[in-house]
């Protein structure tokens, strides 16, 4: 009987991991997972309770103290270690508080790319205290100006090649008395004071806690842009509770002091400041920075630097396996890749190009309040869901209506949960743990973005805008957009920005702006319908100058097709499902069609021999 006994037992024990494996091929990393999730979560609780409050500049001061001599940026021939970050910063920030034009806790506007300025100059605000908005270094004139205002900023600090950028907007800032403040060491414009040759001659003594004794966890402390469904881009508050958590990003998937982490993404970007910024600020790791991206650098400044982990966006991982094959593809030290936006067959291509790579693909938003990690890497997974993350953080998938542009309700008024496998929208609900801050100066759209008697009356819930599907094994998946958003070359395009910007040149009088899908792309690329005004001609010439000098290039519509009326609803809402369906296919459209053409600087007619070379790839766009 004992014999039969331990047989059974030893059987069970070889039997079990044994069903584990085949029925819950996923369990042991979904519990270590939850594991992490648990410390992650004890970490950020106990930070809460200190006294006096403890912020990301706190654990910054932590690093330096710890890490005192180890580079903590490094870009070109510039390397800063963290003692001597903390020093630099000390001078901005002592440079700072002796303008005339500055008080310690004003809002601060940031106008720069990619450069240790940027890192610098955002810690000597987080030592005095005051809120930055992060200004996307590629907007001009009106959009610049709107974005500047909506923040109620009173200084501004740019890069030194930006000047031409601010001298376009110089007369509005002076007249609220902005004070306007130029990273370099001499500036002739009036109106506009160098800064560099200031910062030079500051002390670099540290700056007293009290500056910043009036911030609490609900303070903002960057303001980052996001283009909405309408209008101009909305200035999603971040307040220093959400950037406290954003600390984890990278510790979370792995990431060490012993990391060298490759940033090229946009530093005015969520991805580029709260995970590759902000992440590494708690990891204690080395950041490599990248003025910008560029695919036949990459691998290089990769091997140069020892690189073990890098940022992507879809876009850059599909540009990166189409540079030339080259023999030592795979020799580098990258371990690991996290970001979001890659395509399936792109994310085989790159692990079988490039090596065993650990992808760690990802879903936020700047402004929500949920977010997924593929911590698997299950290829073509945006993330992985687990009962844990549903309690700590509760979000559903929904039924919805993408014709009438609305989610399903049943007869009490209340939303239809998706079943698993089915597309739905992705909604989370506020509450304590998981806030919705909303937009600076924009109770409109922050109200948009809230959803009531979703499952049950009076909830509230976060609606994210992003179409995705739950399969039976707990992966979740991105589909689409809704709205009036869609994303190109790694970039939030607002159709209604654009169509009022095609709106005010001489010779359209409407533009129905919409995305459409090219075959190898990511995402969708711009495309507009318009009606040229009465008495005057379509002039290509004039409508590429005037997209080039008021829109970043991600948000120039690539295609353009001239209709004799804009189709709209009975509510007067122009209509884009038919457009987008047709795309730019001159084959099927009757509508003369143009194509924006850098070379000619205009836009020419697409011919069927040219829409075949998009089609067929032999034309990137």
């Amino acid at each position: 009987m004992l014999l039969y006994v331990i047989s059974v037992i030893l059987a069970s024990i070889l039997i079990i991991p044994l069903v584990l494996r085949t029925f819950y091929p996923y369990l042991w990393i979904d519990v270590l997972y939850c594991g992490e999730l648990l410390r992650i979560l004890a970490t950020f609780i106990s930070r809460r309770r200190r006294r006096p409050l403890f912020f990301v500049l706190d654990r910054f001061l932590e690093q330096t103290a710890a890490r005192t001599h180890k580079p903590f940026i490094v870009c070109g021939d510039e390397t800063y270690s963290y003692t001597s970050t903390d020093k630099r910063s000390n001078k901005i920030a002592n440079a700072l508080q002796a303008h005339p034009g500055y008080k310690a806790g004003d809002t601060v506007a940031l106008f720069m790319g990619n450069q240790p300025a940027f890192m610098l100059t955002w810690l000597a605000l987080a030592k005095l205290g005051s809120p930055v908005a992060l200004l996307n270094h590629n907007i001009r004139t009106k959009c610049l100006l709107h974005c500047f205002n909506c923040c109620k900023a009173t200084v501004l600090i740019a890069a030194s090649e930006l000047k031409e950028a601010v001298e376009d907007v110089l007369p509005s800032l002076l007249e609220q008395g902005v004070t306007v403040l130029l990273m370099t060491k001499h500036c002739d414009t009036p109106g506009v004071q160098s800064f560099s040759d200031e910062v030079d001659e500051a002390s670099d003594a540290p700056l007293p806690r009290s500056l910043r004794s009036h911030i609490t966890f609900k303070s903002p402390a960057v303001y980052i842009y996001t283009s909405g469904t309408t209008g101009l881009p909305k200035a999603a508050v971040v307040n220093q509770n959400r950037l406290l958590t954003a600390l984890a990003v990278l510790s979370s998937i792995g990431v060490t002091s012993s990391d060298v982490i490759y940033l090229n993404l946009p530093l005015y970007h969520t991805a580029g400041f709260m995970i590759g910024f902000i992440g590494s600020i708690e990891t204690g790791s080395t950041i490599i920075l990248k003025r910008k991206f560029s695919a036949s650098q990459f691998w290089d400044d990769c091997r140069k630097y020892n690189v073990t982990v890098v940022q992507y966006i879809g876009e850059v991982m599909r540009y990166l396996c189409s540079t030339p094959k080259r023999e030592n593809d795979k020799d580098h030290k990258v371990r690991l890749a996290i970001g979001n936006g890659i395509r399936a067959d792109i994310w085989r291509e790159f692990l079988s190009r490039f090596g065993n790579i650990q992808v760690r693909e990802f879903y936020a938003s700047t402004e929500g309040n949920v977010a997924f990690v593929n911590y698997v890497g299950k290829i073509g997974a945006i993330g992985r869901v687990h009962f844990l993350q549903r309690m700590l953080f509760p979000y559903v998938v929904i039924k919805y209506d993408t014709e009438r542009d609305e989610p399903v309700r049943d007869a009490n008024g209340l939303c239809v949960e998706s079943p698993k496998g089915e597309t739905g929208l992705m909604l989370s609900k506020i509450t304590d743990l998981a806030p919705f801050v909303g937009y600076a100066q924009n109770e409109d759209q922050t109200e948009r973005k809230r959803l009531r008697n979703v499952l049950k009356k009076g909830d509230l819930y976060f609606n994210s805008g992003d179409l995705m599907r739950i399969d039976k094994d707990n992966f979740i998946y991105f589909q689409d957009r809704v709205g009036d958003t869609f994303r190109w070359k790694g970039e939030n395009v607002a159709t209604t920005e654009v169509s009022d910007i095609l709106t005010i040149s001489d010779c359209l009088k409407e533009a129905n702006v919409y995305g459409v899908q090219v075959p190898g792309h990511e995402g969708r690329i711009g495309m507009a319908a318009v009606t040229v005004r009465e008495g005057v001609q379509f002039d290509g010439s004039q409508i590429y100058n005037h997209v080039v000098r008021y829109l970043p290039s991600y948000a120039r519509p690539r295609f353009i097709r001239k209709q004799n009326a804009v189709e709209v609803t009975g509510t007067f809402k122009q209509m884009k499902a038919k457009l987008v369906e047709e795309s730019f296919n001159p084959r099927r459209i009757q509508d003369c069609l143009y194509i924006l053409d850098d070379n000619e600087k205009s836009y020419i007619p697409l011919t069927a021999q040219v829409y075949d070379c998009i089609m067929s790839g032999n034309i990137k766009l």
